[in-house]
């Protein structure tokens, strides 16, 4: 199943576990299955509402959650709560990719993101250029006090513990912060070389943090974060044409629209050709290509040990090659709408990466 241009489902919000000890990860996706299965009772009035509503609130109890109706106290969110508010968008890819994850591994990779997430803000909002350039240059300053010890923002106060602990290099929180800057510079790239630069520095410097917070041995580890970064980053310029193009952002090569005979209009006004089809065609293959050969290559030179604990980027470049061939599957329509995968299918394919590989040996 298929999700375009929709908001993933609330409803797996409501199962999320707050912490390691409320519930088993093998318990939890049982509970996300049987609260999906059981959604189609929440468009019925009366008894079925009423039987539906009882039995998804006894899955938050035995999840350890407590009713939205319990009253709340207030308090100052801690560092970890407002990395997940940033960070976890119930339903994405990373969401399910993270959730096997032990919570010190995991409340890592939930700052590293909730950081590129900031990053990206200041990059895609449309505030004065000026101003998004004195919001990057803060966060490059806030990025130095985070090496000496003295992080300010709650992001940095939450990705300080796993700074020593996972090896997290500060020149590559530093490239994410120049790969966004580019994106202040410029809204076009003159060919796949120039994008590639912008890939290395914004997804690939992200990856190669992922990949440490994860577990990998300095031999081929790097190598195998250029390739996650660029194969997740080139699988998701193909879903997010149509929604960069409306921000002005055109990030297919120009000597390859050339090449195809697409005009820079026709990806600004969505408007499809047999010509658009050739060049998403061309930028098909060459992404499948980026994770058949180029990324499983990179994996399978990987230690035993060290594929083992790439199990959650694993599954972050499953569920993107999963969208990458339903987006071919639906004729490459991706100027007017998002293709997304259903929060299920995520889950499934999260999990049977999870479990498939936790049985190799």
């Amino acid at each position: 199943m298929v999700r375009k241009a929709g908001l993933e489902p609330a409803r797996l919000a409501a199962l999320e576990p707050k912490s390691s000890a409320s519930t088993s990860s093998a318990t939890f996706a049982w509970m996300c299955v049987a609260a999906c299965k059981t959604e189609r009772f929440y468009s019925k009035k009366g008894t079925r509402f009423r039987a539906a509503r009882r039995f998804f609130l006894l899955i938050r109890a035995k999840a350890g959650l407590s009713s939205r109706d319990a009253p709340v106290k207030l308090r100052a969110m801690t560092p970890d709560e407002y990395c997940q508010q940033k960070a976890l968008c119930t339903g994405s890819s990373f969401y399910y990719s993270i959730l096997f994850l032990k919570p010190p591994r995991r409340n890592a990779m939930i700052a590293l993101q909730a950081l590129y997430a900031e990053l990206r803000e200041v990059a895609a909002s449309n505030i004065d250029e000026n101003a998004a350039r004195i919001k990057l240059a803060w966060w490059r300053t806030e990025i130095a006090a985070l090496y000496r010890g003295d992080p300010q923002h709650l992001v940095t106060r939450a990705l300080a513990r796993g700074l020593a602990q996972y090896g997290i290099a500060q020149k590559r929180l530093d490239d994410i912060v120049d790969g966004m800057e580019m994106d202040l510079l410029q809204t076009r790239y003159l060919d796949f070389i120039a994008l590639e630069r912008y890939i290395a520095l914004t997804a690939g410097a992200a990856a190669e943090c992922r990949v440490k917070i994860c577990g990998a041995g300095s031999g081929p580890g790097p190598a195998y974060a250029q390739q996650l970064g660029q194969a997740l980053a080139l699988s998701n310029l193909l879903r997010s044409i149509g929604t960069d193009a409306r921000r002005g952002y055109v990030y297919l090569p120009v000597n390859e629209l050339q090449q195809f005979g697409v005009p820079v209009a026709d990806i600004l006004n969505a408007r499809y050709s047999e010509n658009f089809t050739r060049l998403m065609q061309f930028q098909y293959a060459r992404a499948h290509a980026c994770f058949e050969s180029g990324f499983e290559s990179a994996l399978s030179a990987l230690p035993k040990a060290d594929r083992q604990a790439q199990r959650p980027n694993q599954a972050m470049a499953t569920i993107a090659r999963a969208l990458l061939e339903e987006i071919r599957a639906d004729g490459f329509r991706v100027l007017h709408q998002r293709t997304s995968l259903t929060p299920i299918r995520k889950l499934w394919l999260a999990s049977k990466t999870h479990w498939g590989m936790h049985r190799c040996r």
